[in-house]
């Protein structure tokens, strides 16, 4: 039995709404602890799905983890296991992030290729690339990433594309190379600079973080911390679109602003009023949206993940917009759901053109990732009458309490269980 969303339209959400801890950087913190010997200690942290699963992975490698509420313990020992080779790792993309530590501080690593959402190709090129200049060898090899290294020492690495996934492992394993390591078109996005501050309050010797050159001098041990992850803007970004796109109006606290100054901006030109605040942000639409045009960048541009989002908010809104994806090439594949929807879409390559209408028309739709997943339910506010969201585990894993949230800026939804054809 699989859990369901059952989404009542025409909803106009309104009222406050707090950020959680960003999933997109506590799993990433989760696997620095393992650069330590002793035990880190993670707060607000997000009640999602993925927590558990990173948390059974670094059980896997000989750590002792307890969550309790937004706090997680790591308790990591002298001596690591270096093989992350178990299902948990299958499950999600972010458990690559330990090839990185494992292979500064073991190495050696071998981490099952990771699953996580269908969005399109990720491979892992760069992240080899980057400890092989680093001194490491590299292969794949029986469906994992094998990292070896007698001892990693300090490059200049040069990213083709300024990968998250790759700037992340290469920094774990630089900061206790022997030597300085020079990054070049980092990535740039706040869970980066997040990454960068615990690592120094480790002991880490970084500077730039936050730039696209992000400089890393190797230390030769690092201690346990303790540190707050910073808000999740992607969920912040959600609940921002859901505000305009249902004609409501929210305020989201727990949140820096300044990380979703884009998103924020194309909200101001599609009609909404906009006010920043130092915790949080206010977002209302009294009208229907006017069409902006949307193109997906690593950060300081739209980001990838608000995608979906952006594509709800043409389909209702007044025009014609074009969005273009520039990061994931797959990430177009819930276009389909959003059509059955009724939004009136023609998908041309890495772009796609929505033509807005009023209204959408309910029906049953299924998710393919955690985004698109909660595109989905905000489009299915705009519908006529009630709609079913399927296959929601996706959402579980990077929305936390996603419907009480929802319930309580108003809207009718609950989480029931489909039943079984057979």
């Amino acid at each position: 039995m699989k859990d369901i969303f059952i989404v009542s339209g025409g909803a106009r959400l309104s009222g406050t709404v707090s950020v959680d801890g960003a999933k997109n950087s506590v799993l990433k913190l989760m696997a620095a602890a393992l650069l330590a010997e002793g035990t880190t200690t993670l707060t607000n942290c997000p009640e999602i799905l993925d927590v558990p699963l990173m948390k059974k992975v670094l059980e896997g490698l000989g750590c002792t983890v307890e969550i309790s509420g937004d706090r997680v313990d790591i308790t990591t020992p002298a001596t690591l296991a270096s093989n992350a080779d178990f299902d948990a790792v299958r499950q999600f993309r972010a458990s690559v992030c330990v090839l990185g530590p494992l292979t500064a501080r073991c190495g050696h690593a071998k981490v099952a290729l990771p699953g996580g959402d269908a969005i399109g190709s990720r491979p892992l090129d760069m992240h080899q690339s980057g400890l092989e200049k680093m001194g490491a060898r590299t292969r794949i090899e029986h469906g994992a990433v094998v990292a070896e290294a007698d001892g990693l020492t300090g490059a200049h690495i040069h990213l083709d594309f300024p990968s998250v996934g790759a700037t992340e492992n290469i920094l774990t394993a630089a900061v206790l190379a022997q030597g300085t390591t020079v990054l070049d078109n980092a990535a740039r996005e706040p869970e980066i600079v997040d990454l960068c501050e615990m690592l120094v309050s480790m002991g880490a010797k970084i500077s730039g973080a936050g730039s696209s050159t992000i400089t890393i001098e190797g230390v030769d041990c690092l201690q346990p911390t303790q540190h707050k992850v910073i808000g999740d803007r992607i969920v912040a970004g959600t609940w921002a679109y859901a505000a305009a796109m249902t004609r409501g109006d929210i305020t989201v606290t727990g949140i820096a602003p300044r990380h979703l100054h884009l998103p924020l901006e194309k909200l101001k030109s599609a009609g909404a009023t906009v006010e920043s605040y130092e915790n949080g942000f206010r977002v209302r639409m009294d009208g229907r949206p006017r069409a902006v045009n949307f193109q997906t960048l690593p950060f300081p541009g739209f980001p990838t993940d608000l995608q979906p989002m952006a594509i709800g908010l043409s389909a209702v809104a007044e025009g014609t917009t074009m969005i273009t994806e520039n990061v994931f090439e797959s990430r177009f594949r819930f276009v389909d759901e959003m059509m059955r929807l009724g939004a009136d879409c023609t998908v041309d390559g890495h772009h796609v053109v929505i033509r807005g209408q009023e209204q959408l028309s309910s029906t049953h739709v299924w998710s393919s990732d955690i985004r698109a997943g909660a595109g989905l339910v905000l489009a299915a506010f705009c519908a006529d009458e009630t709609s079913t969201i399927h296959d929601v585990y996706h959402i579980d894993r990077g929305y936390p309490k996603f419907v009480e949230n929802l319930r309580a800026l108003g809207a009718e939804v609950h989480r029931s269980q489909e039943e079984s054809l057979y």
